[in-house]
Formats: structure tokens, C-alpha cells, sequence
């Protein structure tokens, strides 16, 4: 294990950008995965990461030395620091202490929608797309394309409230909708509130792809006018709508029951 003790050194100066800087994560293609549960989720679903950075404390807590064992019995890059330097690096208040470095896949859309997918225009919130993508991959659903408006999916705020789910996920950001959804061979089911079609009225026993919109303005207009279906939850309570995290799953798992009656 490699340790660093001086705020000074260039690869810790570099860790403390990328963990503070959403430009900086998009443009080095990489980003951090911080606390026991990412780390473990990765290390089973992915291999190993770029880098392994364990805070000098958490060293004594059984699961994080089990995590630098297999990493160290792999000859992975494992960094110690400082509990003062860590916490200068983490975005998570009374985290566990080990983060990993890995790199963020790029993809390219190379074919037209055929399997169930989900599609984020412009949803802004980390937690809201971090909950959408926890919900889908929950759901059975492996493909999510995000527009150049959604919040970056490999933020460290996304990432914590996906518990994971990016690691079982093909996720393809900055996409231009509009031919994805024009161009789609399955069914494409746009929600509005607007709608009169109701959800638990549509055939959801073969793929779909959902389309969900901005939090406060829904799908764009131009994508409402391309999607195969417009349809709307039908609820009870003095509110306006449904928040899109809260939709999405509402959404996901009828299809499931539809598919499991």
C-alpha cells in the first residue's frame, strides 16, 4: 500500500478535483465510488478499480480491510491517506473511509431500441435519476439513455442514491432522443399528466420504452408528439403529480406484474 501525508502531492491534488468538480469527472472519463457498499458492488459486478483510497482509520473496520485484502492479494493500486486528507476528499459526511477510482464508461448508440429501456429528458436531480436507475435495474430493465439536460449519472450524489445499480446497467449519456425515440422498433410510453390514457389500461406484456421528462415541465413537447403512448397515473390526493422518481416505479413495476400474471 502506497501513502500519501502531504495535501501538496500531485495524484492527491488530482483525487481532490475530481471529487469536488463535476466538469473535471466528465472531461478525465473518470470518477469516485465512495463507501463500503459501491466499492463492494463494483469489486463483484466490474473487477478491479483504477485505484483503491482508504482513509488510515477505517483500516480497522472488518469490511474495509477485506476490501484492500482482495484488492492488495490482486495486486490492485491501493493509496493510504491521512483521516484529515480523506475527509477533504469525500462527499460523504461520516463515510466509512474507502473509495475507488474507476474510469466511466462511454457508450455509443449503435441500434434502435429493442429491449425495455428507460429514457431521462432533462431530469435535473441526482437523486431523482439515481432513484430511477435503482428502480429500473430492480425492474429487470437494462438500458437507460439519458439527454445532454440529465443529471450526469456518475456523479458522486447519482451514484450513492443508485446503490449500485449503475454496475448491472448499459447507460448511455448525452443522447439526442428525439431519432432514438422516432427510430425505436418497441413501443415508446411517454407520462404527462395531461394524458387520458391510463397506465394500467396499456399491454406492458412486451418491451417498452419509458420516457420521463423534467421534474417541473415534463417530456418536451417534440418527444410527446413521437412517443407511441401519452399516459398518466391516475391518483387520489390534492396533488398535482407524482414526483418522476416516484412515477418511474410506479411504471417499472406494472410492467412486472403485467409480465408475471
Amino acid at each position: 500500500m502506497k501513502t500519501i501525508t502531504s495535501r501538496d502531492n500531485a495524484q492527491y491534488k488530482e483525487l481532490k478535483h475530481l471529487a469536488g468538480s463535476s466538469q473535471a469527472r466528465r472531461k478525465a472519463g473518470r470518477t469516485l465510488l465512495d463507501g463500503v457498499h459501491l466499492c463492494q458492488t463494483y469489486l463483484q459486478l466490474r473487477g478491479l478499480p483504477l485505484q483503491c483510497i482508504v482513509s488510515e482509520s477505517a483500516l480497522h473496520n472488518p469490511e474495509v480491510a477485506d476490501i484492500v485484502g482482495q484488492l492488495e492479494a490482486r495486486h490492485a493500486h491501493v493509496t493510504g491517506l491521512p483521516d484529515a486528507l480523506y475527509n477533504a476528499v469525500s462527499q460523504v459526511e461520516h463515510g466509512v473511509g474507502v473509495m475507488f477510482l474507476i474510469d466511466t464508461p462511454e457508450r455509443a448508440v449503435t441500434a434502435p431500441l429493442s429491449v425495455s429501456a428507460v429514457l431521462l429528458d432533462n431530469v435535473q436531480d441526482p437523486g431523482n435519476v439515481g432513484s430511477i436507475l435503482r428502480s429500473a435495474a430492480a425492474a429487470g430493465i437494462k438500458q437507460v439513455y439519458c439527454s445532454g439536460g440529465t443529471a450526469f449519472c456518475w456523479s458522486p450524489k447519482v451514484l450513492r442514491a443508485a446503490m449500485g445499480a449503475h454496475f448491472v446497467l448499459d447507460i448511455y449519456e448525452n443522447v439526442d432522443l428525439a431519432p432514438l425515440v422516432s427510430g425505436s422498433t418497441i413501443a415508446t410510453l411517454a407520462t404527462s399528466g395531461y394524458a387520458t390514457q391510463r397506465l394500467y389500461d396499456v399491454d406492458l406484456r412486451q418491451p417498452v420504452a419509458w420516457l420521463f421528462g423534467h421534474e417541473g415541465q415534463g417530456v418536451a413537447d417534440d418527444l410527446l408528439s413521437l412517443a407511441s403512448h401519452q399516459v398518466v397515473i391516475p391518483h387520489l390526493g390534492q396533488v398535482e403529480s407524482l414526483n418522476v422518481a416516484a412515477c418511474a416505479a410506479v411504471c417499472f413495476f406494472e410492467q412486472v406484474r403485467q409480465n408475471q400474471a
